[in-house]
């Protein structure tokens, strides 16, 4: 790009910049010099290839969304919780909101995940014990009690039985007499991360889509600030990715949703910006941070060239991102903290609007009290100590991360190709014809190309970490410790047994026929192809539970075995 187009740009920016709102923050460095909110080329000077970079707030976008960064608003710190029963998580919830958190975001236990109730056969020893419980919107209720849904974001990390236990969540909301119309957050949904990493699917992918493009309708008309989808690459990664398959893949799952938008008749320009994206922050520190800014290009270019997004917010990528889980060592544990801290550091400078940070425990079990509230001051020492947030995109032109940033990108268009020749050999026979991505996508689940990928991706790291190519310090090196046994959280069986109890005390208080008839209108509305939100959402303000819901959806379309692999 040649100096008067980099200087044009600088203008744009500036103006941009001065129009915004800024925090009232001290942006100078710990000596007390000032800083500029931006740094780029010198003015006179030609930068070949700068249209890939480019400025904050601009077109595409590599350098972050804003034309402030953090100086108009800074990341959101939203700590991942749940553990045991509604009032147990409700508990903790108000303490990560009185230690400074800005959001929260739940964790639910196993059997709510596979869309069971807590008396299920299958849910026993499970419950409670990776999340909270709920089996219901009563439950909901209480794991928001005296926290105002309408004045707080909130993520909820659950995708097979997202559809229903969001409507929980509606119902709570309205029990509080709040509009839901009004509500903030995000909710995952994202189906295609199961088939490949994560496993916790209920259906075949053709149902979990219908239930998908209901809930894009529904809120795209009525619930215009809250995200319906938030695309995971996190469990991709945590699986055994490398960093360009977790955003290639992440990616394409996006691309998907988009074709699925476009195929409901849905406004791009409306539904785009209701998409987000959740990420892992791994160790290798740069290129984790070229990761994020290649995302946000991709992204932007493939809204604008392939599905014709011609705003800015509908080009966006907006992102949470988790520390990566996998890297936590039961060896040592207060090495984590370490290892945490870098890996949300590059978050940061990748430029995250989101961020949780893990516990120093979490590879035994769940965070304790203590081993959270390390976790919560670990973000705002980062946030109010270290003058990362006094700079958009400060590593931005570094010739080290700019060439990581180009060659993700271009890893990530080459599976990209992959997966479109996949959808090309798909059979034409209906049920793959929402998008050629999404084409290449289902094929990719039914062959196995993803899991094949990932696991091969997995092999070759333990090999490297076993031959001591790769070092994990209390692991293969270093292992001299004067560290005890910590101290860590534990749920009691008796969670199971009360939430079981109770459960049974509400199914003999509900109005039994209002239930079986709520449950018959949301059968019927899936048989008859119309949307399935409003007869869901009256199921669930008659008390109907997770399992009854879902169970009525199993029948109709049946359950889903994944196919073995050799």
């Amino acid at each position: 790009m040649d100096a008067d187009a980099i200087e044009e740009g600088r203008r744009r920016w500036q103006a941009r910049y001065d129009s915004a709102r800024k925090r009232d923050a001290d942006f100078t460095t710990l000596s007390g010099d000032p800083v500029d909110p931006v740094y780029g080329p010198p003015p006179g000077v030609a930068v070949p290839g700068f249209e890939r970079i480019g400025w904050p707030g601009e077109y595409p976008f590599t350098r972050g969304l804003y034309p402030t960064g953090y100086r108009g608003r800074t990341w959101t710190i939203r700590q991942f919780a749940g553990f045991g029963n509604a009032e147990q998580t409700n508990e903790r919830y108000k303490m990560i909101l009185e230690a400074g958190g800005g959001g929260l975001s739940v964790a639910f236990d196993m059997p709510t995940l596979m869309g069971r109730d807590s008396d299920d056969p299958r849910s026993l020893g499970e419950v409670g014990h990776c999340g909270v419980a709920i089996d219901s919107a009563a439950d909901m209720e209480v794991l928001f009690k005296d926290i105002p849904l309408g004045d707080v974001t909130t993520s909820m990390t659950i995708s097979g039985p997202a559809v229903p236990v969001f409507c929980m969540y509606l119902v709570a909301a309205e029990r509080q007499g709040i509009d839901p119309g009004i509500l903030n957050g995000t909710l995952q949904t994202d189906i295609f991360k199961e088939y490949i990493a994560q496993k916790e699917w209920l259906f075949a992918p053709e149902p979990h889509l219908r239930l998908i493009g209901d809930l894009m309708e529904h809120c795209a008309a009525g619930i215009p600030d809250y995200k319906p989808l938030s695309v995971s690459g996190y469990h991709i990664r945590e699986a055994g990715s490398t960093a360009a398959q977790e955003l290639a893949y992440t990616l394409a799952d996006g691309f998907g949703y988009v074709e699925l938008g476009l195929s409901r008749g849905l406004d791009i320009e409306t539904f785009a910006p209701g998409l987000s994206f959740f990420f892992d922050a791994h160790l290798d520190f740069f290129e984790e941070i070229a990761k994020f800014r290649a995302a946000r290009r991709i992204w932007a270019r493939w809204l604008r060239d392939v599905y014709g997004a011609r705003t800015d917010k509908a080009q966006w990528l907006r992102f949470h991102t988790q520390t990566a889980g996998v890297s936590l060592t039961a060896q040592q544990p207060y090495n984590n903290v370490v290892r945490t801290a870098v890996e949300a550091l590059s978050a940061v400078l990748g430029g995250t609007n989101s961020l949780h940070t893990n516990a120093l425990d979490e590879t035994l079990a769940l965070p304790s009290a203590q081993a959270a509230e390390i976790a919560l001051r670990t973000q705002q020492v980062l946030m109010e100590e270290t003058g990362v947030a006094n700079v958009a995109d400060p590593l931005g032109g570094s010739w080290y991360v700019e060439a990581l940033t180009d060659r993700i990108e271009a890893d990530a268009e080459k599976i990209f190709d992959h997966i479109r020749e996949l959808g090309a050999r798909a059979a034409p026979d209906g049920r793959h014809s929402i998008g050629p991505i999404t084409s290449g996508i289902l094929r990719g689940i039914e062959d196995g190309y993803f899991t094949g990928e990932t696991a091969e991706a997995a092999f070759q790291y333990q090999s490297a970490l076993e031959k001591g190519d790769k070092r994990v310090v209390g692991v293969n090196c270093h292992h001299g410790s004067v560290t005890g046994d910590l101290e860590i959280l534990r749920v009691s069986h008796e969670v199971e047994r009360e939430q079981v109890h109770v459960l049974a005390d509400r199914r003999a208080a509900r109005d039994d026929a209002a239930v079986r008839s709520a449950l018959d209108a949301m059968v019927s509305a899936a048989r008859g192809g119309t949307n399935m939100i409003a007869p869901m959402l009256d199921a669930a303000r008659a008390e109907a539970t997770l399992g009854e819901i879902c169970g009525v959806l199993r029948d109709e379309w049946g359950s889903y075995t994944e196919p073995a692999r050799f």
